[in-house]
């Protein structure tokens, strides 16, 4: 006798403040929206990332302005922001990297359309990102 399967709930009217507090989010569908949260926040700190640049390739003089940057600030802003924004930066390239190669993998690879693999490669995404991120983010701030 063949299996009836089980009617799956319905979700009309959701509240959003009740509702969407409680809803718990599969950790592929996390990193997939750290994806896009990381493409934004590097689209964002373009300017910044020019900047830098500019300012670190110029002269002596502007890689002095570039180094004092990140000791002393810019302006009113106070050095360990600009660290925090570079750090942002980091993390932002380095999830947006590793999210883009668990994405072209799984485009590549028939084996990786399961939801098994979509878990454990989410979690080494993140994984990798997080502790890439603060091994840069201890050089930055002077750690080793």
């Amino acid at each position: 006798m063949p299996e009836i399967a089980k009617k799956r709930p319905e979700f009309r009217n959701i509240n959003a403040l009740k509702d969407l507090p409680t809803y718990r989010w599969p950790i592929a569908s996390i990193v997939s929206g750290l994806h896009r949260i990381s493409g934004v926040l590097m689209f964002v700190l373009l300017p910044f990332v020019i900047w830098l640049f500019d300012t670190s390739v110029s002269s002596e003089i502007s890689f002095d302005r570039f180094r004092s940057a990140f000791e002393d600030g810019i302006g009113f802003v106070p050095g360990v922001v600009v660290k925090l924004a570079a750090l942002a930066l980091i993390w932002a390239y380095l999830q947006h990297l590793f999210a883009g190669l668990r994405h072209l993998w799984s485009d590549v690879s028939h084996k990786a359309v399961s939801k098994e693999f979509g878990a454990r490669s989410a979690q080494l995404v993140l994984g990798l990102s997080l502790l890439f991120t603060a091994a840069l983010g201890a050089k930055l701030f002077g750690l080793y």
